[in-house]
């Protein structure tokens, strides 16, 4: 179980997939309060004693494994890795049982949240405007396993709750090493309205996992990125990872 802890004390992090992300992690963490108490590669499993909270940042097929192993333990989590959908319900399932809280996101850019909120208000605007089409294209580094990217599922996904029923069109490109561009647009005879998001680097999703991980402290259940940007509550199962 966490830990008590003085109020002057740093907070123990855990790193859970000590790649990319998990170094820059790491690079920021003591602006956040925490101190790096564990690097753990994919597949290892040491002790988690004095850990009080971890970051998730490995594969789609690992994270229910990890899950189950960061719950049984008591420990809330930061879930940054996407493309796990299939296992949604079991993963609230083993936060329900081990009372436990976890966070999660198709991306924890503070800017790419905020650009979601951006494409809601122009899909509602739009919505009744039918001589308008739309697309949504996002472009990756080669290396991301998912396409489309669960970030540019989830802007479409705001599109249609908006109230834009109209075609969608979806595409996506991975090259180089293209830290993350969504673009969302619409297009009619007479103008072109293009929305876009270019990440610089994953300093930014970095950062967010962070102050995520400050605030999933001492809560209960499964919430998103926005939860914390915005307020909320704990997840309903129509709010599924992608």
């Amino acid at each position: 179980m966490p830990r008590a802890q003085s109020q002057s004390e740093p907070s123990k992090l855990a790193i859970v997939g000590y790649g990319k992300m998990g170094h820059m992690l790491e690079q920021f963490a003591s602006e956040y309060g925490f101190e790096v108490a564990a690097r753990i590669d994919l597949g290892e499993r040491p002790s988690l004693g004095g850990i009080d909270v971890a970051v998730e940042f490995t594969t789609p097929g690992a994270v229910l494994s990890n899950v189950e192993w960061l719950a049984s333990a008591g420990i809330p989590m930061v879930v940054g890795t996407t493309g796990w959908s299939a296992d949604f319900e079991r993963v609230k399932d083993i936060v329900a049982q081990h009372d436990t809280g976890l966070i999660w996101s198709p991306n924890f850019s503070i800017g790419v949240n905020i650009f979601a909120r951006i494409v809601e208000t122009a899909a509602t605007l739009m919505k009744d405007e039918s001589e308008y089409g739309a697309w949504a294209w996002e472009m990756h580094h080669a290396t991301k396993k998912d396409a489309p990217s669960g970030t540019l599922l989830k802007l479409v996904e705001e599109m249609r709750s908006a109230g834009f029923v109209r075609e969608i069109s979806v595409s996506s490109n991975r090259a180089g090493r293209v830290p993350g561009t969504h673009e969302i647009g619409f297009d009619s005879a007479a103008d072109t309205i293009t929305l876009r998001h270019t990440a610089r680097s994953r300093e930014g999703f970095a950062r967010g996992a962070l102050r995520a991980a400050q605030w999933i402290r001492g809560r209960k259940g499964v919430y998103q990125f926005t939860d914390v940007l915005f307020g909320g509550q704990p997840c309903s199962p129509a709010a599924a990872p992608r």
